[in-house]
């Protein structure tokens, strides 16, 4: 049996130059004169700082931290009370299944 192989073409072997992004505009043809002509404050990520005589909000921020924590609690405990649950209903489920009789629980408060 013949084996069939692809043709192929110089088309299909191109290697693309790789030119980083130096501002939000895409390139237009003029790579050297662009770059020569960004500014440094358009590389500066000053303007996204905080100013040092502004204060920290602690206290807002340690109550965020106080929710996320109680958030996160909240959701382990449902998390492993429903995993429970699935692991005891399938236990029933199993017993049911094997045609036993006495498979649920029958809670009797004690006399006396």
């Amino acid at each position: 049996m013949k084996t069939q192989r692809p043709i192929i073409t110089d088309d299909e072997h191109v290697v693309l130059k790789f030119r980083p992004r130096t501002s939000a505009h895409p390139p237009s043809g003029r790579e050297e004169t662009s770059q020569a002509n960004a500014s440094p404050a358009a590389n500066d990520l000053s303007r996204y700082e905080r100013p040092r005589d502004e204060g920290d909000d602690f206290r807002h921020r340690m109550l965020a931290n106080v929710a996320a924590l109680a958030f996160t609690v909240a959701l382990t405990a449902i998390g492993i009370w429903l995993a429970v649950s699935i692991a005891d209903l399938r236990k029933t489920q199993d017993c049911v299944l094997m045609g036993r009789r006495d498979c649920a629980r029958i809670s009797v408060m004690p006399q006396g």
